[in-house]
Formats: structure tokens, C-alpha cells, sequence
């Protein structure tokens, strides 16, 4: 576990919200977008076009300059963006990622689970803790699909976040949604630079997923790995 700035081990006693980030945190990220890239070659070879394709490269990268940026209400002007981007009305865009970002996927989350995580969920919950979901993306049939169960879910796009990490709203809005304060709360994730941005900034702790260390943040590799040891014991 790397520790640098972050301080010692997570002290789990103090916690009372445990945070989660989804894309790439409760799932293989890359092991998904495989299937998808499968599947939507197909799909392009099948109707000999490779707009869809084009459209969700455009708003893939779109989203993340925005996040870099903190645009405000940013799905509207993401929408419109892309459109502007791809030459297609904003209609096109919202179904296309409908289709194949919010619900194409789903069937394939499962295999793509993280080992571990029905463990620690249920340790969570032995122990107390409130377990929080934040996500850039609309989490709940995602959730579901994974078969996992949180007491709060929130997403980028909800009414009083507008906001894409590492802007800290979210959290904070999560937190305040939980009852409890920054000090009391962790938020787990796979991105130094959102979920751990995000989790400084509204004074919260952090835990990394990584498969090395990375210097000032406390990390993991898996649901079974020492930070969590304490969860875990029955």
C-alpha cells in the first residue's frame, strides 16, 4: 500500500461513508470496452457505418476536456457539443449514447466484476458503514447489473451536481445526502486525478485502486488486499 501525503492507514473505525466510484473501480473497464468494441464493429459492419462509433469517440473525449474544465450543467452542453463535433442532431447523440453507453453494457458487467467486491460490501454493512455510490455516469441499473446494493447513488449529471469530478460537488452533496462529515468518509476509485481530486478537495480520505503505488495516495490492487482487512474478518 503506498501512503506518502495521504497519511497512515485508513483509520476504518472513524469511517462512516464509505464512497464508491463505478467505471473502472467496480468493474475491468478494459475487459468491458473489449466486449463493446466487439460488439460495435459489428453493429458498423452489419449497417456499413461507423457513426456510432465516431459519435462515442467525439463524446468520450469531449466529457473528459469538460471534466478538466468543471464546465457547469455540463450534460446540455456536452450534448451539443458532440453534435457540433459529428454533424449529428443532438437526438442522434443522446441515443446513440443511451444505447451504448448506458445499456448495451450492462449484460457484460457481471463477467467483468471485480473479485471480492460481494465480500467487502457485506463486510461494509457488518460493520456499519453506509455505502455511498459516485459515479460520472448514471450508476443505478449498472448497480443492479453487478449485483451490488448501496444506500446512496448519485451520479454527475443529478439535479444539484451539474458537475464532473474532480470537482468536489458530488461527494460533497453524497456526503451531505449520508449525514456525515468529509472526516468520516473515504471514497474509493481508480483515478488519482478525479476520484482523489475530488476526495482532497471536499476533505475527505481516498483510496486508489492501482496495480502500483502511486506516490501521496493510499492505494489497492484488490477487494482482498490489507487496507481492507478489517471489513473482511467475521
Amino acid at each position: 500500500m503506498s501512503v506518502g501525503e495521504s497519511g497512515g492507514p485508513l483509520d476504518w473505525a472513524a469511517i462512516r461513508l464509505v464512497a464508491f466510484d463505478v467505471d473502472g473501480t467496480l468493474y475491468r473497464q478494459r475487459r468491458l470496452r473489449g466486449r463493446m468494441a466487439v460488439s460495435i464493429l459489428a453493429h458498423a459492419t452489419a449497417n456499413r457505418t461507423l457513426g456510432a462509433l465516431r459519435v462515442l469517440r467525439a463524446y468520450r473525449r469531449i466529457r473528459e476536456d469538460m471534466a478538466e474544465r468543471e464546465v457547469e450543467d455540463f450534460e446540455p452542453a456536452l450534448i451539443h457539443a458532440t453534435a457540433a463535433a459529428t454533424g449529428r442532431p443532438g437526438r442522434d447523440i443522446r441515443a446513440i449514447v443511451r444505447e451504448w453507453i448506458e445499456e448495451r453494457p450492462l449484460s457484460h458487467l457481471l463477467a467483468c466484476r471485480y473479485r471480492g467486491l460481494p465480500d467487502l460490501f457485506d463486510g461494509l454493512k457488518r460493520n456499519g458503514k453506509i455505502i455511498g455510490v459516485l459515479s460520472d455516469y448514471p450508476a443505478a441499473a449498472k448497480l443492479a447489473a453487478l449485483g451490488l446494493v448501496a444506500d446512496h447513488v448519485l451520479h454527475a449529471g443529478d439535479h444539484g451536481v451539474g458537475v464532473l469530478k474532480p470537482h468536489p460537488r458530488g461527494l460533497q452533496a453524497l456526503m451531505a445526502a449520508a449525514g456525515v462529515r468529509p472526516d468520516e468518509t473515504v471514497l474509493i476509485g481508480d483515478r488519482a486525478n478525479r476520484d482523489g481530486e475530488a476526495a482532497r478537495r471536499a476533505g475527505a480520505a481516498a483510496l486508489i485502486r492501482s496495480s502500483s503505488p502511486l506516490d501521496g495516495w493510499r492505494t489497492f490492487a484488490r477487494y482482498d488486499d490489507p487496507p481492507f482487512a478489517a471489513l473482511l474478518q467475521h
